[in-house]
């Protein structure tokens, strides 16, 4: 179904202003449905309250369209375009929109797209001298339509009076799950928004988020609206995402061979800035210098433009990144995204992996899962969000359906996933060694084990890679993984010091 019509000359039909303002300035033919459902609650709020100020018989009306409307939570998937819904209205408002990202990085980028568009924007953020904020508010006395702002310069009570008085029309907060998931841990600044919303008092607001679940958006609801807000939710399924979860005790090693055989550009998100590194020069060890970059919150903006710039261009890179990259970058065609270490909540995987498939394509995202992780995972309470991921990583039945309904999402025919393919994996590296143990029951000592493991995985590396890249250390993880969740023993009396695969229930002697 269009939305509008383009004569054959390419001009939009003057009676669809929404239509024409997304076509002149993004050179954009197609607003979804859901695009034009939160444009028009924006555009229709702000109109129901600028009418009704002063007209105390439509107090009650006017209430009732700012709720329904004009608080909003919007939930669209990673990759639909939520932007549009705040940069469009921002063309046909009559007085600025400010939005507020969680990063700097963010900021930059975002700025870069919409002065690409013909929209002009101003900047607040940390550490601008006096001559900076009052070239800021004179473009915006110019005509600048977007104020682009962090939760932490905005803890600034003099600069939220200035602000106070350019007439802000709409208020958008992107990445709204940060609320949550940051604003109660290192990011204290993100609790204060309510209070700032408060005192600008904008006509509307918008809190936009690609995934959150029931309690986060609770959460987002009570810091920012009081915890009154309508949520407008698109389906929470990205069809073109097809999730994997490959098993692996030496992770690192397992990315190297996916490196190899999955489609790129390629995302390995990691879960320490030392992870980040390592990996990626690994990586470049394997495969030539420039195969990999490395991205985290440690670099220097500098570097962080290099390196992004780098794989924004690149078709067949791959970059080793930490949570700091990627929220809300515009790099359509990544292939692939690799999750060295399980995310915190289904909301933060789902993000994650939503960097895959932006422009439409199939993408897949594979999860690293080991021993380990399935020992650290258990001690969170079945059904809490925190053991979500555990359940994805081993459940039986449908992957997709289980990230949906950790966010309180709608059934799903599922569009890929390796269980509902049907998708028959080899054995994973401690697989491979527990079977060795259990079909030689006290054969091997630990060392002699380390040895064989050592030698079939060098194998099974030069047969892909064409190079061994397993080392005794690796051997040595993933036995002592197998020993640690329980599935192996060391014999401590008649075949004293070999190994044997322990099932419960039976004595522990041989």
């Amino acid at each position: 179904m269009e939305n509008f019509r383009i004569d054959a000359d390419n001009s939009i039909y003057e009676d669809d202003p929404v239509a024409k303002a997304a076509f002149d300035n993004f050179g954009i033919r197609y607003l979804f449905p859901w695009q034009r459902m939160v444009i028009a609650n924006i555009m229709e709020s702000y109109d129901s309250i600028r009418k009704n100020v002063g007209n105390l018989q439509a107090t009650e009306q006017a209430a009732d369209d700012v709720f329904c409307k004009g608080r909003q939570i919007v939930l669209l998937p990673t990759g639909a375009g939520k932007s549009l819904c705040f940069q469009v209205p921002a063309l046909l408002l009559d007085g600025p929109t400010m939005v507020i990202y969680p990063l700097l990085a963010l900021m930059t980028d975002q700025q870069r797209r919409m002065e690409e568009g013909s929209l002009r924007s101003v900047t607040f953020r940390g550490g601008q001298s006096q001559e900076e904020r009052a070239e800021n508010f004179r473009k915006l006395k110019e005509g600048a339509k977007i104020i682009l702002a962090n939760p932490e310069v905005l803890q600034s009570k003099s600069l939220v009076q200035q602000l106070k008085e350019v007439g802000i029309c709409h208020l958008a907060i992107d990445e709204a799950h940060c609320v949550s998931e940051w604003g109660d841990s290192f990011r204290p600044s993100y609790l204060g928004l309510g209070e700032v919303i408060k005192e600008l008092n904008p006509p509307v607001i918008t809190a936009f988020t690609a995934t959150a679940s029931p309690p986060v958006l609770a959460r987002v609801a009570e810091i920012l609206f009081d915890g009154q807000a309508h949520v407008v939710r698109s389906e929470s399924d990205r069809p073109n995402i097809h999730y994997f979860v490959r098993k692996a005790a030496v992770k690192k090693k397992e990315a190297l061979m996916l490196a190899k055989t999955e489609l790129r550009p390629m995302i390995i998100f990691c879960g320490t800035r030392g992870k980040c590194e390592d990996m990626a020069r690994e990586l470049n060890f394997c495969y030539g210098k420039g195969t990999a970059q490395y991205y985290h919150a440690g670099l220097e903006k500098e570097e962080k433009e290099v390196v992004e710039k780098w794989f924004y261009k690149s078709k067949d890179g791959i970059l080793c990144a930490t949570c700091a990259y990627g929220m809300g970058v515009d790099k359509k065609d990544i292939k692939t995204v690799v999750h060295l270490e399980p995310s915190a909540t289904a909301e933060a995987y789902i993000q994650e992996a939503g960097r895959g498939g932006r422009d439409g394509s199939i993408a897949k995202a594979i999860l690293l899962w080991s021993l380990k992780d399935s020992l650290d995972y258990s001690v969170y309470k079945p059904g809490s969000r925190e053991s979500v991921l555990r359940d994805f990583a081993e459940t039986t039945t449908c992957r997709r359906q289980v990230l949906l309904d950790a966010l309180g999402a709608e059934q799903a025919a599922c569009s890929g996933c390796d269980i509902c393919q049907g998708i028959k994996y080899d054995l994973c590296d401690w697989e491979l060694a527990f079977k060795m143990i259990k079909g030689n029951r006290n054969f091997y000592s630990k060392e002699e084990l380390h040895e064989e493991l050592y030698i079939r995985m060098n194998a099974r590396s030069r047969k892909t890679l064409g190079l061994n890249t397993w080392e005794h250390k690796d051997s040595v993880e993933t036995l002592e993984q197998l020993i640690k969740v329980g599935k192996v023993r060391v014999d401590k009396f008649l075949w004293r010091k070999k190994l044997y695969a322990y099932k419960k229930g039976a004595s522990s002697n041989p």
